[in-house]
C-alpha cells in the first residue's frame, strides 16, 4: 500500500476556527452511541480499546457538566436492534454486514485484534444498549430507535433540534468515521453549524480511521475544536 502524507490544511482550519459563533441557547451536543456495547469492557459487542474508552467518557463527563451549567442541551443517540424471528438482528439484512458474520477470524474483525459480533451488538434489552451512567442527566434527551450510521436515519432527531431552536450541533460518540461522519454529513446537508469535539470521538476500528474522520470534517464540512476551544467559544459567545 502507497503511504499518503497528510495534506497540511492548518492555516484554512485555523482561520476558520477564527470564524465561528457558539451560542450555548441554540447549541446542543449530541452524544452518538456513547453506551455499554462500544464502552463497557465488561459487555461491549462490539468494544472500543480500553484506552479509548477511559479517554472518551472521562472528557465527555467533565465537558457535558459544563456545557448543562451553560443551557446546552444534551441528546444522547444510540443504536438498539430488534431480533428478528430468522434469528439475526435488523442489521442483518445489511449485505456487508452480513458478510461479517461469515468471517470469524480474528485479524479480519471490524475491531482489530479484539473479539466482536454485528448480529448480537446493541439486542434490545441488552445491557450494551444502556448509555454510560455517568454522562447522563435527567434533564437530558434520549434517543434510541437508530439503527443505521446516521442519527438522522429513521429518528425525530432533526424534528427535536428544531423544536429545541438548535443551530450548532457539537458531535461526540463512536465511531470517529462511521455514525460521527454519517451524521455530520447529514446536519451539513441539513445547514446545521457542525463541530466534532476530538476530545469526546475515537474509532473502533484504528487509529487511522479516528484520523480520517476528524481530518474530513475539519477540511470539508465543519469544525474539529478540543474541549478546551469549545469552552472558550461557548464563553465568549454571550459576551
Amino acid at each position: 500500500m502507497v503511504e499518503i502524507e497528510l495534506i497540511d490544511r492548518s492555516s484554512m482550519i485555523d482561520a476558520l476556527n477564527g470564524e465561528i459563533k457558539i451560542l450555548p441557547s441554540s447549541t446542543a451536543i449530541i452524544t452518538i452511541d456513547m453506551h455499554r456495547g462500544h464502552l463497557d469492557m465488561s459487555v461491549a459487542t462490539m468494544p472500543t480499546t480500553p484506552e479509548d474508552a477511559e479517554r472518551v467518557i472521562d472528557n465527555a463527563k467533565k465537558l457535558l457538566g459544563y456545557a448543562r451549567s451553560l443551557g446546552v442541551s444534551v441528546i444522547h443517540v444510540k443504536l438498539v436492534m430488534r431480533r428478528l424471528r430468522e434469528g439475526g438482528s435488523e442489521a442483518h439484512i445489511v449485505p456487508f454486514w452480513q458478510a461479517l458474520q461469515k468471517v470469524r477470524h480474528a485479524q479480519d474483525r471490524l475491531t482489530p485484534g479484539r473479539p466482536s459480533t454485528v448480529n448480537e451488538h446493541n439486542l434490545e434489552g441488552s445491557p450494551g444498549t444502556e448509555i454510560i451512567p455517568e454522562l447522563i442527566e435527567e434533564s437530558d434527551f434520549i434517543i434510541d430507535n437508530k439503527k443505521r450510521l446516521d442519527c438522522f436515519m429513521g429518528t425525530d432527531l432533526d424534528i427535536l433540534l428544531k423544536s429545541l431552536g438548535v443551530r450548532t450541533i457539537c458531535l461526540m460518540g463512536i465511531n470517529t468515521n462511521t455514525c460521527v461522519l454519517n451524521t455530520a454529513f447529514t446536519a451539513f446537508n441539513l445547514n446545521y453549524q457542525v463541530v466534532v469535539l476530538s476530545d469526546c470521538v475515537a474509532s473502533m476500528y484504528g487509529e487511522d480511521l479516528h484520523v480520517f474522520g476528524l481530518q474530513n470534517v475539519a477540511r470539508c464540512i465543519g469544525w474539529v475544536l478540543s474541549n478546551e476551544q469549545l469552552c472558550a467559544k461557548l464563553v465568549r459567545s454571550e459576551s
